[in-house]
């Protein structure tokens, strides 16, 4: 009896350690919404044709970048940037068109001083904020519609290069954006997008995911993109 009774308080205590271990895990980031995001197997890189530089330097942030955070933050200007770990969907373009000589920062804010009127008024903004302007869906669309980048929103895929930007509006009426990729989905129909919508930046098939409403293709002349200093 004294045996059996030892025996069933050992059981007793390593049930209660597991159960301490259990709720005892490190910090997490806070939850992300799930996002309703269909995730394919990647392909591996093609051998023989390497990603347009806008695409490449977009997937090099998978991995790096790792969260969604859309805290509002103090930047350095020009170039300035939030932590390389976290961001919004626009952080992805802005972070791969630095790679190609352009920072949206100072070139949205200096249009923006220039021809405050000609951007959205949605924010109540009355004056330009370096911080945040070139990180806002609208800005960027406006900005991309005054350097002549607009292209046709189309339903067939085939109206979609790699590099192109596309813009959207998600199912709870945010805006959203992210960088066509050279890359196609399991089927091979539709090309893959790189964006940050919650879980970090990620390639992922979801060009006709949501509405579709704006289609943008870069153009980038010599001394008309602003070097990132």
């Amino acid at each position: 009896m004294r045996h059996g009774w030892q025996r069933l308080r050992s059981i007793l205590v390593f049930a209660v350690a597991l159960t301490a271990a259990a709720c005892s895990r490190a910090p997490q980031e806070p939850a992300k919404p799930d996002s309703g995001v269909r995730v394919w197997p990647q392909p591996a890189p093609s051998e023989t044709a390497p990603s347009p530089p806008l695409v490449a330097a977009a997937r090099a942030q998978i991995g790096v970048t790792r969260y969604y955070d859309p805290a509002y933050v103090q930047l350095a200007y020009p170039g300035g940037d939030v932590a390389n770990d976290r961001g919004v969907c626009t952080d992805v373009v802005i972070r791969a068109l630095r790679t190609q000589g352009l920072d949206l920062q100072q070139a949205v804010h200096e249009d923006m001083r220039a021809n405050f009127a000609s951007y959205p008024t949605i924010w109540r903004a009355s004056a330009t904020d370096r911080n945040i302007d070139h990180r806002r869906v609208p800005n960027l669309r406006r900005w991309f519609e005054r350097q002549r980048w607009t292209q046709p929103v189309s339903d067939s895929a085939a109206d979609y290069r790699p590099g192109d930007l596309v813009t959207w509006e998600l199912r709870s009426g945010v805006p959203h954006i992210g960088i066509v990729s050279d890359r196609k989905s399991w089927d091979r129909q539709r090309p893959l997008m790189l964006h940050n919508i919650a879980r970090g930046t990620q390639e992922d098939d979801v060009l006709f995911d949501y509405p579709i409403t704006g289609h943008y293709r870069p153009v980038l002349r010599s001394g008309e993109a602003t070097a990132a200093r």
